[in-house]
């Protein structure tokens, strides 16, 4: 069987672009069980309250919700347990440095599967205050409104 090359998406954090400023991001490789593979292959995974952390060294996934595999016996794995993320000695320098002093998290954005192996795309990310909201949500339906008046404009000039 061929391997599988280019990217397949499985879970994207859409809330997390919404709640926070995103700064550096970073891919990591994430240590799974075999049926927690075999349950990200079917599609099934939340990213919604999940965030990182860096403890001695190691950066860990926590509150990811890969649910049990349908399919899988009595050596299923736990949905919310603590995964291990693979990045380099610099990258996990970098990410302990700008966790370090003002009020930063570390935030999955992504999951997917990038030529057969399992990634995360995690970001250092600010929590936005309730006026950088309401702000995001006014330019997104400003850029929205002024697509409708292009598409309109541009299918009466068709005619």
């Amino acid at each position: 069987m061929p391997r599988e090359s280019g990217r397949k998406l499985v879970a994207q954090n859409r809330k997390a672009r919404h709640d926070f400023h995103i700064g550096d991001t970073y891919e990591a490789g994430i240590v799974l069980s075999g049926t927690e593979v075999k349950s990200l292959r079917a599609g099934r995974a939340t990213l919604s309250e999940a965030f990182a952390t860096v403890d001695d060294g190691e950066v860990w996934l926590r509150n990811a919700n890969i649910p049990e595999y349908k399919f899988g016996t009595m050596f299923n794995h736990a949905a919310k347990r603590t995964r291990k993320l693979l990045l380099n000695r610099r990258e996990i320098a970098n990410i302990e440095k700008a966790l370090t002093g003002t009020s930063k998290t570390l935030v999955p954005l992504s999951l997917y599967f990038s030529d057969g192996y399992a990634k995360v795309e995690i970001a250092v990310a600010t929590g936005k205050k309730d006026w950088d909201k309401r702000q995001s949500i006014a330019e997104r339906d400003a850029k929205r409104d002024a697509q409708r008046a292009l598409a309109s404009r541009n299918k009466y000039r068709r005619r």
